[in-house]
């Protein structure tokens, strides 16, 4: 067994672990706590490091990796400026929001990422019916809320996988 063997073994680690780990973020997305998109990331940038050490680091490499890092910078930031834009819509108080979010964080870093997920909502219903004095018109602002996180899951999952794909072109193309 000459260098060649080990070198292309270690690349076939490196390339393993790194599709595993962008997996990995990739089914995280489906928990609002889990930062799926900067798991991602972070699996990117070992890559690009491990391949630069080794010299293998080209032009279309370091464009690849800057697509990859701008993915996930837009994938970050427009989920919650999806779910927000829904219920701004309906007119809810940024109060409100915030409370749905706060809540949302207490329940996933206390209890579950699944807890979380209900929470969110529930506080955001729990801030309308106090305002609004009307459980019809919280429940409309609750279901933009659950509208919007929708839309926003289905393009975290879609940014994950443009992720996903671009990162094989970069390491098999």
């Amino acid at each position: 067994m000459g260098p060649d063997f080990w070198l292309t073994l270690a690349q076939a680690t490196l390339d393993g672990v790194t599709l595993f780990v962008l997996l990995i973020g990739l089914a995280g997305l489906l928990l609002p706590i889990f930062p799926g998109l900067t798991v991602m990331w972070l699996a990117t940038i070992f890559y690009a490091v491990m391949q630069d050490s080794a010299n293998l680091m080209t032009g279309w490499d370091w464009a690849a990796f800057a697509g990859i890092t701008v993915l996930m910078l837009v994938g970050s930031v427009v989920d919650n400026i999806i779910i927000a834009r829904h219920v701004r819509d309906r007119a809810v108080p940024w109060s409100s929001i915030l409370l749905g979010y706060a809540a949302g964080i207490v329940g996933s870093i206390f209890f579950t990422p699944l807890v979380g997920l209900v929470a969110a909502p529930a506080g955001l219903y729990a801030a309308e019916s106090m305002r609004l004095k009307n459980p019809r018109q919280a429940l409309a602002s609750t279901r933009a809320w659950l509208t919007g996180w929708g839309w926003s899951l289905v393009l975290r999952v879609a940014i994950g996988l443009a992720i996903v794909l671009l990162w094989m072109l970069w390491a098999w193309a």
